[in-house]
C-alpha cells in the first residue's frame, strides 16, 4: 500500500488526483511542510475505527453453560508457612 504525500496547494488543485491515490493508500496532506491531514477510502477509514472485541468476548463460547464440567479436586498444593 503506498503513502502519498501531497502540499495543501498540490491538494487543492488535484483533488480528483489525491482521492486516485487514496484508493491505493493512505495521502498524507502537508501544511508548511508538516503532515496535517490523511486522506483515506471510507473501506480503509470504517477498517480503523472498527470496534474489536475484548479478550472475553473473544474466549466466549457460546453455549458453554450446557456443558457438565466437574474437574477432579487437587489435593493439598500448600503447606503452611512457618514463620519462626
Amino acid at each position: 500500500m503506498p503513502v502519498t504525500t501531497l502540499s495543501s496547494r498540490e491538494f487543492n488543485q488535484d483533488a480528483s488526483g489525491a482521492k486516485r491515490a487514496a484508493s491505493k493508500g493512505p495521502v498524507i496532506i502537508t501544511d508548511r511542510g508538516r503532515p496535517a491531514h490523511v486522506l483515506l477510502t471510507i473501506e480503509a477509514y470504517q477498517k480503523l475505527t472498527q470496534r474489536t472485541a475484548s479478550i472475553a468476548e473473544q474466549l466466549a463460547m457460546p453455549g458453554v453453560a450446557d456443558v457438565a464440567f466437574d474437574p477432579p479436586r487437587v489435593g493439598r498444593m500448600a503447606r503452611p508457612a512457618d514463620l519462626r
